[in-house]
């Protein structure tokens, strides 16, 4: 959560596209070029992801930071004549370069995420992505506290800080063996963290609006980012609560390996009346007939049956995932239905000068709430829809 809270610059582009305007001499088709360019490197993940399957996650997230001091810190610099200006098809592989660190931070922590809570991939997913949203709104209220001189001031924060707190993560954003780590209080922690998400989401919206039409201290402004930063620190108390759990349990607890290779025996050696039992009695029982199972495949009794692919929820590779129809419907769903707020983010700063504001910072900041809001309904939402479906 708190990678992808900064982990969202191309959220901000609205905010940085009129500094560069102006800076840059550029018009609004140059612009255009520019978000285009921006909307490709936050699309292309397919490097990121390649390279999760064959690195380790640490290395993934360093790419990303580096790539995302080299994109911003580069139009930063041009941005302040600090060197020379480069041609408009340079500018887009430096904004290019720059946003597509972001796919790398994304794919770090959902790759981790989703293997560390294998049972609560909606509630996951919806968080996480909604957080890279809500990266725009918080890296705005900092900029906000640092109260720089000018706005170009803003493209060097969104290329240092992300990569700052990045690299400060990255050791530690991995799986942790999330077959060993579900637990029953798993639902109450995730309603407290949506409970924190929503609060957080209102407060972020209550000072936007309020330093947009008060004029405040700057010291009214630190002590609101401090806030800020107590509700993000929240969650953090859930990593610390530990369960006793029964050591037969424990015991009976199978390694992954066992468990991909029996699990589709297992699944029609279950008696019927084991799902009908309640939840503790079940579970018992469930982790009985597969240590049974395990018993039984390895003294040669069992026939274990082999299937062709993984079954949908279950992990793909690209290759199997290419010929399933599902990838394609999502695929286009995607590309069909993702253009048209992404076409309001990157124009939102000329919009809100056209309507004479002259800092679009607030329009940002409340269209990334928003969006925040709507990726973690989305996730709670589809894990309400999946419980009922099976």
């Amino acid at each position: 959560m708190w990678m992808q809270s900064c982990s969202g610059p191309g959220y901000i582009f609205g905010s940085i596209s009129s500094v560069i305007k102006t800076s840059l001499n550029y018009n609004q088709k140059q612009i255009s070029k520019l978000g285009v360019a921006k909307d490709l490197g936050g699309s292309i993940g397919l490097i990121a992801g390649t390279l999760s399957e064959i690195l380790p996650l640490w290395s993934v997230s360093l790419v990303g930071a580096l790539q995302n001091l080299m994109g911003y810190g580069s139009v930063w610099l041009i941005v302040t004549v600090k060197v020379p200006v480069f041609p408009l098809w340079a500018m887009c592989v430096l904004i290019f370069v720059g946003n597509n660190g972001e796919t790398y931070f994304n794919t770090a922590a959902l790759v981790s995420g989703l293997q560390n809570f294998p049972e609560s991939t909606g509630p996951v997913v919806g968080i996480l992505k909604g957080f890279t949203a809500l990266s725009g709104a918080i890296l705005s209220q900092i900029y906000t506290l640092i109260n720089f001189p000018d706005q170009s001031s803003f493209i060097f924060m969104v290329a240092v800080g992300p990569t700052m707190v990045v690299i400060a993560l990255m050791f530690i954003i991995r799986p942790v063996g999330g077959h060993k780590q579900v637990r029953p209080s798993d639902g109450s922690s995730f309603t407290l963290v949506y409970c924190v998400c929503l609060l957080l989401a209102t407060y972020l919206m209550a000072i936007m609006i309020l330093e947009d039409l008060v004029s405040m201290s700057h010291n009214l402004v630190t002590v609101f980012t401090l806030i800020l930063f107590v509700l993000l620190l929240i969650p953090v108390g859930l990593s610390f609560r530990e369960e006793p759990r029964d050591p037969a349990e424990e015991i009976l607890l199978p390694r992954p390996e066992q468990h991909e290779v029996v699990s589709s025996e297992f699944e029609n050696e279950k008696p019927e009346e084991v799902d009908s039992l309640a939840v503790p009695e079940g579970q018992k029982r469930n982790a009985l007939l597969q240590a049974e199972l395990f018993r039984a495949a390895a003294e040669g009794a069992v026939r274990v049956k082999k299937r062709k692919g993984p079954r949908r929820g279950e992990d793909f590779t690209l290759t199997q995932a290419l010929i399933r129809a599902d990838f394609w419907l999502i695929m286009f769903s995607l590309l069909l239905g993702g253009g048209s707020g992404l076409t309001v983010i990157d124009d939102l700063g000329q919009m809100s000068q056209s309507l004479g504001y002259a800092n679009p910072h607030i329009f940002v900041s409340m269209i990334c709430i928003w969006n925040f809001l709507g990726r973690v309904a989305g996730g709670y939402v589809s894990e309400i829809f999946v419980k009922y479906a099976n």
